[in-house]
């Protein structure tokens, strides 16, 4: 099952990459109306929160660069950068490595409990490092879609 799962991961990625990979420097950092944050971002978003998932709430080291933090946590937005964020390439690097480390960690992990049980801020609670990987699914696809919505957007505009 484990592997299934970590093959799961592989196509999750694999999409979210291929998009990165046909995304321009410039069409990353348009905000359509109606959005708050931009192609760039949700690109970034995706490799923070999983590292946070995976490996920061079971007490593992976060190896994100730390200006992820500021640039892509919950809560950021881009109208809000003072410094310049990461390009694509550096984007997609952490996202392909960031998949190779959680393949080597992930096997034998699915029921450690995390350090502190995690609510996220739909409310689900989660309390394994299985759970919040699992979640972590839903999270790409949900920003692989708002990602798709914004490349729309912005050729309407």
């Amino acid at each position: 099952m484990e592997n299934m799962i970590l093959k799961h991961m592989d196509v999750v990625r694999g999409i979210t990459i291929s998009i990165l990979e046909k995304t321009t420097e410039e069409a990353a950092d348009i905000t359509p109306k109606g959005f708050n944050n931009n192609i760039r971002w949700n690109l970034g978003h995706i490799a923070f929160i999983q590292e946070k998932l995976v490996f920061g709430l079971a007490g593992e080291p976060m190896q994100t660069p730390e200006s992820y933090e500021s640039f892509f946590g919950a809560g950021t937005k881009p109208a809000d950068w003072t410094e310049t964020a990461p390009s694509l390439e550096e984007i997609a690097k952490v996202l392909k490595n960031q998949a190779h480390r959680i393949k080597e960690f992930m096997p034998q992990q699915f029921d450690k409990q995390l350090i502190t049980p995690f609510t996220n801020k739909a409310g689900i609670n989660f309390t394994t490092v299985g759970e919040t990987f699992l979640f972590s699914f839903y999270h790409e696809a949900m920003h692989v879609e708002t990602i798709k919505q914004i490349g729309k957007a912005a050729a309407a505009q």
